[in-house]
This record gives C-alpha cells, sequence and structure tokens, in this order.
C-alpha cells in the first residue's frame, strides 16, 4: 500500500493520540474534536485516546501499536516526546497510515536522519511565548529578576516556549535567574516555584510554559505571602487561568485555541488521504489572553 493510501472502506477511520486527558488543555482539544466528528460523521469515524500523563511516553507509543494493529487510516498525534515517537510512527507511514503531527512538533534532525517527512499542523510556540514574555516585561524595569518554569526537555514545544521567554527577557534587559523544568506538571511546579523564591527573595516574575503549572507557582507565590508582588504568565489559556487572571492573580496567558487544534489536524489528515499527497506544515493561529480580552 503506498504512503499515505486508505484501504477501501466507507468511511477512514482516523485516530486522535494525545497527551494527558487529566490537562484542561487536551480535554478541550478532545471536546473540539468531536464536536467536529458529531458533525461530520458521515465522512469519517473517530477514535480517540491519550496517555496517564505527559511523560508516559511508552504508553503513547503502544498506543500508536495499537492503532496500526487496528488498521486505521490516519493518526494524528500529539507526541509527549519529539524524538521518541518518531520510529513508531515511520512504521505507520511505511504500513500506508497517514500521520499528521499537532501541538509538538517532531523533531526535525532525528526525522531528517531518518528519512521521515511527518507535517506539523500547529502554532508558533516560541512566538506565543514571546509574546505572553514581552507583555510581561512592560510591567518590569530593566535589571528585574525573573524565572521560568520549562516543561519537558524533550519536547519541542517546552524548548520553543524557553526560548521565546527568554529572547522577551533579553530584549527587555531583564535578568533570567534560573530556568527549572516542571515537568509540565501543577505539583511539582508548586515545589519548583517555592524553592526559585526562597533562593531569589527578589524575584519579579514567573513565565510558565504552561497553564498548569502556572497554577502551581501562583500557590506557591500565595504561601509565601507574595500575593501582588510577583508577576505570573502562563501559556494554554485553560478555564482555571482565566479566572486567575479576572482576578489578577495571573497576568496573561496564551491561547493557541485547544479546541481547533486537532480539528485542523484531522481535516489534514482526511485531506491526505483523499489526494494522496501529504500538504505542508501548517502555522496555526496563536493569541494574548489579557484582563482586556476577557471582558
Amino acid at each position: 500500500m503506498g504512503c499515505g493510501a486508505a484501504p477501501e472502506r466507507e468511511r477512514p477511520r482516523v485516530a486522535l493520540l494525545m497527551k494527558s486527558l487529566a490537562n484542561e488543555f487536551f480535554k478541550t482539544m478532545e471536546e473540539g474534536a468531536r464536536a467536529h466528528h458529531a458533525a461530520r460523521a458521515g465522512q469519517y469515524e473517530l477514535l480517540v485516546n491519550g496517555i496517564k500523563d505527559e511523560q508516559d511516553v511508552a504508553g503513547q507509543i503502544t498506543l500508536v501499536e495499537q492503532m496500526m494493529a487496528r488498521g486505521v487510516d490516519a493518526i494524528v498525534i500529539a507526541p509527549a516526546d519529539s524524538k521518541a515517537l518518531i520510529p513508531v510512527c515511520q512504521r505507520a507511514v511505511q504500513q500506508g497510515i497517514a500521520v499528521v503531527n499537532i501541538d509538538n512538533q517532531f523533531d526535525r534532525e532525528v526525522s531528517s536522519s531518518r528519512g521521515i517527512r511527518i507535517p506539523f499542523v500547529g502554532p508558533s510556540n516560541r512566538r506565543g511565548a514571546r509574546l505572553a514574555g514581552e507583555y510581561l516585561a512592560q510591567r518590569l524595569r530593566p535589571g528585574d529578576a525573573v524565572a521560568i518554569v520549562e516543561g519537558v526537555p524533550s519536547a519541542f514545544n517546552a524548548v520553543e516556549r524557553r526560548r521565546g521567554f527568554q529572547e522577551a527577557a533579553d530584549a527587555a534587559g531583564l535578568q533570567v535567574v534560573s530556568s527549572q523544568t516542571a515537568g509540565w506538571e501543577t505539583d511539582r511546579a508548586n515545589q519548583v516555584a517555592s524553592a526559585m523564591l526562597s533562593e531569589h527573595p527578589g524575584l519579579k516574575a514567573f513565565l510558565c510554559a504552561n497553564d498548569s503549572m502556572a497554577l502551581g507557582v501562583v500557590a506557591a507565590i500565595r504561601a509565601a505571602g507574595r500575593e501582588g508582588e510577583v508577576l505570573v504568565a502562563g501559556f494554554d489559556n485553560i478555564s482555571a487561568i482565566q479566572r486567575l487572571i479576572r482576578e489578577g492573580q495571573v497576568l496573561c496567558t496564551v491561547d493557541q485555541h485547544a479546541d481547533q487544534l486537532a480539528v485542523y489536524g484531522i481535516e489534514y489528515a482526511l485531506e491526505i488521504l483523499k489526494s494522496g499527497q501529504r500538504p505542508a506544515d501548517l502555522e496555526t493561529p496563536v493569541d494574548l489572553i489579557t484582563a482586556d480580552a476577557l471582558q
């Protein structure tokens, strides 16, 4: 079977494989995908799954293998790791399955070294993080100390968000006194932020690579008695963060439109199956969300 060619079936079967469904961002992504399918149920079948947490790379590899065994026509995947998922997705492509990469981009060097080209559909995480960093910097002075709470270091989107934050800080003359991973997790971010606040009492702001971690940071600031003194920026625009933005506990976040991200990927996959050709990468919208934007 040729690359991207669908088997003879009345409706193509599309699998959406996400990261942790405990994260509101991916729950929203799932809801968007299911709504899209409900309106087009006659066009394709949809299978949705996710892993127990965002670091369960082995579990996600197993999910891809299960979808291959079930003979799906397309896989739309938000990989937990930008490198480790490439080999199994390459096997899926070789099996004739159309694979579309969403949310977290596959490592280009690893893909190139393996001779595989999987289209990426998603936002510029670097640009989104820079938007948040620039907005935060307007409230600070050159030389002020800030900290970055990073996602999983092996994830491309985590690396790009850290770069975007760093670029914004550098441009504004801010001093990044600490940059550490909290693995996308709220509790771990709480611990990391608590340690940073103790080590750097003059800290003025946190730049968080996702909103789940921003929640943990806000709790750490509150526990340290620093409410109203330390700014927080997030990324993902989950509902819990929107509430904190309205309350003034979080300055801003970044919306990469989770409800549409999987939909973009699914539509690309259906296009591949219909045309037999692989489309180019597609950059999707990313927007800064502030208190003004939520009014």
